[in-house]
This record gives C-alpha cells, structure tokens and sequence, in this order.
C-alpha cells in the first residue's frame, strides 16, 4: 500500500466519519441491527462491499450493542479470478471469514446467448448460493452493499421498464422467507464511496460478467442520472429524499388506497387536491439542518 500524505489522511478520517454517520443512521432509521445479530458481509471485491465491511467493523467497535460479522464472497470461478486476494486482505483485518465455491459462471455462461445480458441469471444463482451459506453459518443478517445510487436507479428501472414505482428496499426479507437482508449503505452516495475506495486502497477484483457488459439498462439509467446532476445539482437528493415521502392517495394504486370509497363527505386527504400548486421547496440549508437535528435524536448507533 502507499503511504497517504498527510492531506490524504485527513480527507480519509472526514469521510469516514461521514459514511459512519450516513450508516448509522439507516441501521438506527430502520432497526438494521439487534443485540445478538450475526452478520453476514456478503463480499463481491468491490468498493462497496469493502467500504460496508470496513465501516461495519468500526461500528462494531462503538456500539452500545454486541453484534459479530462473517465476510462471506462467493467465488463463481470466473477466468482469472485472483483466489489469493480476499483471504489475504480478510486475515490481514482479523475478521472471520469465508471463501464459497460455487462454478456459477458456467452455469451462466451455458444458459444464457452469447450477447444476451447475464444479470438476472447470474443474480439468482448467487443469492440462491448467499443464503444457503447465510442458514449454514447461522447469520440472523444478511448485509448487502448496495448504495443510494443504486437505489435510485433501480426505482428507474422498474418506472421505465417494468412499470412498477419500486425500488431496493433498505431491509427486508430473502426470497425464501428464511432471512432478513439489509443495506447499511442506503444513505451513502457512490461517489463518497468511490473516493473512500481510492484512499483506503482496497485490492479491488474486477467483475468481467456482471456489471460489465456494454449497452445495460442500468448502465443507461446510471449515464442519465449523472448527466442531470450535472446539470441540476440536488435533484438526485431530492429524488432519494422522495422515496421516503411516498403519498399513496395522490398516486394510482387502488390496493394502497381506498379510491373506491371517496365521497363528498369523506375527509380531506393530504391536503386534497394540491397537485398543480406550487410545491413547497425547503432551501438545502434548512433540510440538512432537519437532517442534523434526527442525526441527534438516534442513540441506537454511536455516530458520531
């Protein structure tokens, strides 16, 4: 590793500090983690799965409850997957962890046409594997590394392709109703994780299947949304702080609100019929102090 210049290492300790406060506050917010959990880092080798387990293992130390964790990667036996690299950094932090075997890769490779995206094949084979793994090594949590961003583009992707309003939720249950599966890093945005990459020098492992295929949908979704941060600065906040407002009686969806039964004596419903007013925009000053004040008010996670 090179050693960090003296610049570098307080840009380090600023955003760890922050991405400590952003996980905190989603493992308080949404009740991510118990006294007594086991939980089970599932590690890909990239900077997200890195940055979860280096921020979880900080946490650890700091919280008033007692959790453990078990780092668990997959290796699908992609070509020159570089075995030696997640044992060596694992054991050089001391965390307990575990290396699965499973040749998914040709099981992908086999079924789907050359050309075809692989994503979804490849996705189920793996969870299938995580949570057979998550049952045997008795993990009551099993810890993803997904981020904001990739929340916002997967509601995206369900709006403009599946037509669903629906996202990566922050916790919920595996598909075999067997575990609870969360995201710790749901408030960090990727370009802090990215630049944490980069300070922390984590041995990063290329993914020559997944996420690297040219011309995917997310892909596609990831361009758009970043060219409009660019030119709309905030908007992407903005659409992040909307998946935590959602209004079902001034959306569609007769199963989450009773549109049937409205009728001229039914009571006036977040504030009525309001949809072409003014919306009522707070200055980004005035939300982050919000965001300041509910940061004081969590005590399940130290943050600060």
């Amino acid at each position: 590793m090179t050693e960090l210049t003296d610049i570098q290492k307080t840009q380090l300790a600023k955003l760890e500090k922050k991405l400590r406060r952003h996980v905190g506050q989603a493992i308080a917010q949404y009740n991510m983690i118990e006294d007594g959990d086991r939980i089970m880092v599932c590690l890909s080798g990239g900077k997200d799965s890195y940055a979860l387990l280096s921020i979880l293992m900080i946490l650890q130390k700091q919280a008033p409850i007692n959790f453990s964790l078990v780092a668990v990667n997959l290796d699908q036996k992609q070509p020159g997957f570089p075995e030696h690299v997640l044992p060596e950094y694992l054991e050089s932090l001391g965390v307990e962890y575990k290396i699965v075997e499973e040749d998914t890769y040709g099981i992908v490779k086999e079924k789907i046409p050359e050309g075809k995206t692989t994503c979804s094949l490849c996705s189920r084979l793996r969870r299938a594997v995580l949570y057979k793994t998550a049952k045997a090594l008795g993990a009551t949590k099993v810890a993803l590394g997904h981020h904001r961003d990739d929340m916002i583009e997967t509601m995206m992707l369900n709006m403009f392709y599946g037509g669903k309003l629906k996202s990566m939720p922050p916790k919920l249950v595996s598909d075999n109703g067997e575990h609870v599966v969360i995201r710790p890093l749901a408030f960090c945005k990727e370009s802090e994780l990215i630049q944490y990459s980069e300070l922390k020098q984590f041995p990063i492992i290329p993914c020559n299947l997944c996420g690297s295929q040219p011309n995917l949908q997310r892909q596609n979704i990831k361009h758009m949304l970043n060219d409009w941060h660019d030119k709309f600065p905030g908007r992407i906040e903005s659409m992040f702080t909307a998946m935590q407002n959602v209004v079902p009686s001034h959306l569609c969806d007769d199963e989450l609100f009773d549109f049937k039964s409205i009728s001229n004596e039914s009571e006036i419903v977040d504030g009525g019929d309001i949809a072409f007013d003014e919306p009522d925009i707070k200055q980004s000053n005035v939300v982050e102090q919000e965001d300041n004040h509910k940061l004081q008010q969590l005590n399940i996670i130290n943050i600060s």
